[in-house]
């Protein structure tokens, strides 16, 4: 059947019941990214089954990562340069609209990640089964760049699953199991990973029907007029979320699925024109380059040995509890130690409803809480290839307790420090092996938050800090290392931010309209409830830490609170007052009208910051500046992170505005040096 033809990336084989196997297996890739060479090859292997009619057609990877991870991403910045992204869309539609139409049945079998164009693939198939495992992922998270899926994803789920599910995978961008994809009829049926190929022949010869509610339910908001009901309530929903001006590519997707028909070349042609204008738009240039900084700091550990199997954690509050658990997780064998078992047992309560919630099932849980245990005596030390100081923010304290474990460490063993703002060289002083120290700073929530700032030092062994950065990519994190300097890169960026927003709290304006601009801008929570959140006994300990070295002071009245139980959300009362984990947020009177210079004030300041670090290499480089501050405090992703978002506006533009709020408000807003630099005026490419 494919006689006379070569491929380089797919591996087509025909049984004898004349069922041909389509294996996608990309060359010199470890994984199976949709490239133009693969749909090429694709094309040429379709026409030829259009003509031969083989019985049917299994699809599957080779890659043991899984089914694809999506459309080669950076094939798609270049078409972005050259103004051809809706060509090479347009492509990618005709050559899954000819699988579609093939004239026998296609099955897909999908294990492990099978994300944006790859599942655009699989549903041009006529039945999709998927492997029964923990790892099966099915998405397509196209939104997160900016885009929406292109290659007939926005034209196909809606008519597979009905309307309302599709939207809500596109919009959210969230993976589904395997699980979650057969409820929802976007699989048609599972088997175990072994038996996958086999079970795929069998749904060849017998397909799967579809039960009659789903049809019924993709029908019916099919119809026009439901379109143009649902459409509406849809974006009202995600207005709710995210803003237009900030994300329009939610609300592209809503707009091109209401103007869909009954043709599929028609939702085709939506769907491409829609793609490409996207693709023109500074949110999906600014998105597509935090994926590859993603990229780049997910791949930094890669290729090299942690050596850590037994971590021992000291301090069992809510930071060392939470790194604590996450460790264990991951699998790393762990001891947590505290002055006495009270101490403890709240972290290991919290520890199994973590595990309860991510791990499902009770044997897994149990399994996981095995790894960890409680060490009030702290022999765990003598053993462990990691210790993990996360004790509260006091230099003598931290150094007194080193005394204690370096000397029980491994001879290759390393000593960390949670610290998020004490510079390492108060700390490490007295150290025996200070090469064999370094900062590993976790964010709080740990659980949620990606980064890890792995803090430097004068004296610190090269080869150790390449363990830490291989050792935060087996928990998943993000790893970027930083000076250390006060507040490291994340809180000596956000502090500034924070203290001008309760500064201008205590000057009366109402904590409503600061979270108000601070969203318009596009931070994902207001400064005044996220002060509340990370509590304010942690904001004026890291303030008091940091505000001298900053030129800052703590504003007024935050220590009164403090003195009055008043830590926040912790407490049920700060800035606001706190229900069931929620703020009640003060009415505000509608003729208030904030300062025209208000957003200016809190965000400036951290911009002003975050050049100053540039200017001071508290990291390597300006994409590792906007890639920390990004994961470190969720810096507004469209606007790409401080250093972009000054290269956007223009660096005098910027240095002119904090020239003129430091003659209004205060020399604190005084430009730092490093405005001149020549990172501020480059222009980077989407590739990183």
């Amino acid at each position: 059947m494919f006689e006379g033809l070569r491929f380089n990336h797919w591996k087509p084989v025909v049984d004898d019941g004349g069922i041909v196997t389509l294996t996608l297996d990309r060359e010199g890739s470890s994984v199976n990214a949709i490239s133009r060479a693969v749909l090429d090859e694709l094309e040429k292997i379709v026409e030829r089954l259009a003509i031969e009619r083989p019985a049917g057609v299994i699809v599957h990877s080779a890659k043991a990562a899984g089914f694809a991870v999506g459309a080669d991403i950076r094939e798609f910045v270049g078409y972005a340069a050259s103004g051809t992204v809706r060509e090479n869309i347009e492509h990618g539609q005709r050559v899954f609209e000819a699988l579609a139409r093939l004239p026998c049945p296609t099955v897909a079998a999908i294990h492990g990640a099978c994300m944006g164009g790859g599942t655009e693939l699989v549903l041009a198939c006529r039945q999709r089964i998927a492997a029964d495992d923990d790892s099966t992922r099915i998405g397509l998270p196209e939104v997160m760049l900016g885009i929406h899926p292109g290659w007939g994803g926005s034209a196909r789920l809606p008519r597979l699953i009905g309307a309302t599910d599709a939207l809500t995978v596109m919009l959210t961008g969230k993976p589904l199991s395997a699980r979650r994809a057969l409820a929802l009829g976007m699989v048609d049926r599972m088997a175990p990973a072994a038996e996958l190929l086999a079970e795929a022949r069998a749904l060849l010869r017998r397909p799967h029907p579809r039960p009659w509610a789903q049809r019924a339910k993709a029908w019916a908001t099919h119809l026009w007029p439901v379109r143009q009901v649902l459409a509406p309530m849809v974006v009202r929903q995600t207005a709710a979320k995210v803003r237009r001006e900030h994300y329009p590519a939610p609300f592209a997707l809503i707009e091109v699925w209401r103007r869909g028909g009954s043709s599929i070349r028609q939702r085709l042609q939506i769907e491409a024109r829609s793609v490409a204008r996207l693709a023109d738009t500074p949110t999906a240039h600014n998105l597509i380059r935090i994926f590859f900084l993603q990229e780049r700091l997910k791949h930094q550990g890669s290729g090299i040995d942690h050596a850590v199997g037994h971590v021992h954690v000291v301090g069992a509050g809510v930071m060392g509890g939470d790194i604590a658990a996450w460790c264990a997780l991951k699998g790393f064998q762990v001891t947590l130690q505290d002055r006495e078992m009270k101490f403890v047992q709240p972290a290991l309560d919290r520890t199994r409803k973590l595990f309860e919630k991510k791990l499902k099932t009770t044997d897994k849980v149990e399994a996981a809480l095995k790894r960890l245990r409680a060490d009030v005596a702290g022999t765990g030390v003598d053993d462990a290839d990691l210790a993990i100081e996360a004790i509260y923010e006091n230099a003598e304290a931290k150094r007194a307790l080193y005394a204690v474990i370096e000397p029980r460490l491994q001879a290759d063993g390393i000593l960390a420090s949670n610290t998020s703002s004490i510079p390492l060289d108060e700390l490490d002083a007295s150290l025996a092996r200070p090469a064999q120290f370094l900062g590993l700073h976790f964010f709080n929530p740990v659980a949620q938050m990606p980064l890890v700032e792995v803090v430097r030092h004068r004296g610190l062994d090269p080869r150790v800090e390449k363990r830490a950065m291989a050792f935060c990519k087996a928990l998943g994190k993000l790893p970027v290392a930083v000076s250390g300097t006060p507040g490291f890169l994340v809180n000596r960026i956000l502090m500034p931010y924070l203290l001008e927003s309760l500064r201008l709290y205590s000057e009366g304006v109402p904590g409503p309209i600061l979270d108000r601009e601070a969203k318009r801008f596009g931070m994902p929570m207001g400064p005044i409830e996220l002060a509340d959140t990370v509590g304010l006994d942690v904001c004026a300990s890291v303030g008091r830490e940091l505000a001298p070295f900053l030129g800052l002071e703590l504003p007024p009245g935050i220590e009164d609170r403090l003195e009055a139980g008043k830590r926040g959300k912790k407490d049920g009362a700060g800035l606001y007052v706190w229900e069931n984990g929620r703020p009640t947020k003060p009415e505000v009177d509608p003729d208030y009208t904030p300062a025209s210079d208000l957003q200016d004030r809190m965000i400036l300041p951290m911009v002003n910051e975050a050049v100053a670090c540039l200017a001071d290499g508290v990291v390597d480089d300006a994409d590792l500046l906007d890639a920390g501050v990004i994961f470190g405090t969720g810096f507004a992703p469209f606007r790409g992170g401080p250093i972009a978002y000054a290269r956007s506006e223009g660096a005098e533009v910027l240095r002119g505005r904090l020239e003129r709020l430091a003659r209004v408000h205060g020399i604190r807003f005084t430009p730092k040096a490093g405005w001149d630099l020549p990172a501020l005026r480059e222009t980077p490419s989407l590739g990183g």
